[in-house]
């Protein structure tokens, strides 16, 4: 398990966000040599967790609990498949390209180290915006991506800082005693929501969204939903 990229983007000025300030800076591209990794700040405060990454909606984007974005070089290759186009590393916006890591069957709370520092935590799902289907420019993407198989990769917060680069391995050092994967989150959060009140299993490591999104679920319908993988 290992990383095969840290992707970092710079804002640019785009017809299709709704930011407010009409930038995005989910155009991200590998960079060379070590980058600095660090806990930016609270959800509308801080930004990416990336050194010289840039997030433009802090509506939506970074801060402490979305501080990096990891997706699968696996799940890309088999969007370049479906798509019929290539897709280099960073294509949907994630800092973190993996290979050989299970990142959708990860479960929230898990642990991972890459390199020698850096320890990430992983908090949710990624949700599909109107910026990423722009950005992809694919009919339908929003609705495409959210009922794939291939899965939405990870959001991480992080645990401890320090410096990696492209060729560091990954070792998960923990995992919960529970049944809450980043697949099944995201299936609750958009597909399944009945599925909400049973991943407040993992509450103590949810991202904040998420997790009020499930506890109003639950206070509105109750929580005998079960887990289901």
């Amino acid at each position: 398990m290992k990383v095969l990229s840290v992707n970092a983007g710079r804002a640019k000025a785009v017809e299709y966000t709704d930011a407010p300030s009409g930038t995005t800076g989910i155009d991200k591209r590998p960079v060379e040599g070590p980058v600095r990794v660090e806990a930016p700040g609270p959800q509308g405060v801080g930004a990416s967790g990336v050194a010289g990454d840039t997030v433009c909606d802090l509506r939506f984007h970074g801060g402490d609990h979305r501080a990096v974005y990891a997706f699968a070089r696996e799940d890309m290759d088999l969007w370049e498949s479906e798509l019929g186009r290539p897709l280099a590393n960073g294509s949907f916006g994630e800092n973190l390209t993996t290979l050989g890591l299970d990142v959708n069957g990860a479960l929230i709370g898990e642990r991972w180290r890459i390199g020698r520092e850096v320890v990430l935590e992983v908090t949710a799902g990624r949700i599909p915006c109107r910026t990423f289907a722009g950005f992809v420019g694919e009919p339908g993407w929003v609705r495409r991506f959210t009922r794939s198989t291939a899965g939405p990769g990870a959001l991480l917060r992080v645990i401890e800082p320090g410096e990696i680069a492209a060729g560091d391995p990954v070792t998960v050092v923990r995992r919960p005693e529970h049944e809450v994967t980043v697949a099944l989150a995201h299936r609750a959060a958009t597909t399944e929501r009945a599925l909400l009140p049973g991943i407040l299993a993992a509450a103590e490591w949810m991202e904040p969204g998420l997790l009020a999104l499930a506890r109003t679920y639950a206070e509105k319908y109750g929580t005998g939903a079960r887990v289901r993988s």
